[in-house]
This record gives C-alpha cells, structure tokens and sequence, in this order.
C-alpha cells in the first residue's frame, strides 16, 4: 500500500472518529448540550443579578460582565473532559477500542479524533453559555483571537485529560471521581467568581499553582481586556500542560496500558 493512500485512509479513520463523538452527544443532546445552559442560567441569576448587584464594579466593569468569562470556561472545562473520559471509557468497557487498535490506523490518529471530539463538544457548549450570557448583560469582547485561542486551548487540554482518566478508570463511578473531587474545587478557586488580588499574599501565591486559574484569566484578558496574569504567562502554561497531557495519553495508548488484558 502506498503511503498516500495510506495517509488518505487513516485521515478517513480520523474524520470518522470525530464524526462519530459528534454525532453521540447531538443524538443525546438533552442530556448534553441542555443541562449547561440550565446550569449557566442560574448562576447568571444567583451571581450575577442578586449578588452582582452588591458587589457593584469589578476592575471597571459590571459585576456580571467580570464573571462572565470564567461561567462559561467552567462549562467548556467541565463538558470537554467528560465527553471524552465517558466516550472513551464506554468503548474499553464494551470491549470495542480493541478493534480501533488493531485497525490499521496510527494511535496519533485515534488520540486526535477522541481529543477533537471533546473540543467540539467545549466549543459548542462555549457558544451555546454564550448565548445564554448575551440575554443578562452585553458582551464586549477585546480580543478575539485570545478569546478564540485560549478556549480551544483549554477544551483541548481538558479533552486529553479525561482520555488519560478513562484509561486508568476501572469502573463508571472512576469516571466521576476526577471531576467531583479534582476539577470543581479546581474551578471554583480558580477566580471565576473573584479576582485574587483580593487575596492576601499567602492565598495569592497559594492560586497561583491552580491552572484553571490561568485559563479562566486568559479568557477573561480576551473579554474585558484585564487579568491577574500576564497573559503570555497564561498561554505559555496551558500549552505546556497540554504538551505533557498529549504525551502521557500517547504513551498510554501506544503501549496499551489500562486497555489490552
């Protein structure tokens, strides 16, 4: 076989992949897609409508407008790590990712077509909580490309992490376990609601070794122009943390450990 038909086949393999993850959570969107625009609402409500209007201004604009961002990377967090980590685990459970990996596609390609899968479903729920936002308070956006950038960034990075988590799972509550325990108390300290120079100097450094935080800060920067990190800092630290997110999953795959018996 040739290696541009070669090349042809295993990009067919990859569109494939993706094809299929779009096409589960539309199938389910209910259950997908729904659930954060609820979820997001509310917030928009209790924190921003009630509290916001105690709280008054923050950095120069609405209450609202400053929280905004962070609402809605919490649901691209959030929905890009579980699409991947239940899509992936449901496969190694049902005993079917054994057949993508005898296949003759190259893992690069099976990693990317997961990975691509849960950044679709972040983007998409991104616009759909952006929507919802549009109808409390007016977006003003500063920077598009850093808007852009930092999200897919983020939904990639978080995309990777929850293959890694359902190679390692043993069962469907292991699935849970990292979002309960490790992404919400991440999220939530990770200045969605609050700037940290709120802090005092010991929580301020504390924050700092939170990634969300630089994420969050990032995609605010793109909205309103201001975050509590450099920016540079923030786009250099996702990156890296996606660096070593796609290897460790890259080795895993290719070595077949937490997959093959």
């Amino acid at each position: 076989m040739s290696s541009k038909v070669y090349n042809r086949q295993a990009f067919i393999a990859l569109q494939s992949i993706i094809t299929k993850e779009i096409t589960r959570y539309f199938r389910i969107w209910i259950q997908t897609l729904l659930p954060p625009a609820i979820t997001m609402s509310l917030y928009f409500v209790i924190f921003g409508k009630l509290i916001g209007s105690r709280v008054g201004m923050m950095e120069g604009v609405s209450y609202m407008e400053y929280i905004t961002p962070g609402i809605i990377m919490m649901s691209v967090i959030t929905n890009s790590y579980s699409n991947v980590a239940s899509s992936f685990y449901s496969a190694k459970f049902q005993r079917n990712i054994e057949e993508l990996l005898v296949a003759p596609v190259p893992t690069l390609f099976i990693l990317l077509g997961y990975v691509f899968g849960g950044v679709s479903r972040g983007l998409i729920t991104g616009l759909v909580v952006t929507l919802v936002a549009s109808q409390f308070v007016e977006l003003h956006i500063h920077n598009y490309a850093i808007v852009f950038f930092v999200i897919f960034l983020t939904s990639m990075m978080f995309a990777t992490a929850g293959l890694v988590n359902a190679v390692f799972a043993k069962s469907f509550d292991d699935i849970s376990i990292i979002p309960t325990f490790v992404l919400t108390p991440l999220t939530y300290l990770g200045g969605v609601f609050y700037s940290i120079k709120m802090l005092p100097d010991f929580w301020q450094n504390i924050s700092l070794a939170n990634p969300v935080l630089y994420m969050v800060n990032g995609f605010r920067y793109g909205f309103i122009g201001f975050s509590d990190i450099p920016i540079e800092h923030a786009l250099i630290l996702i990156s890296v943390f996606i660096l070593s997110l796609f290897s460790v999953a890259y080795y895993l795959l290719i070595k077949g450990i937490g997959i093959r018996a």
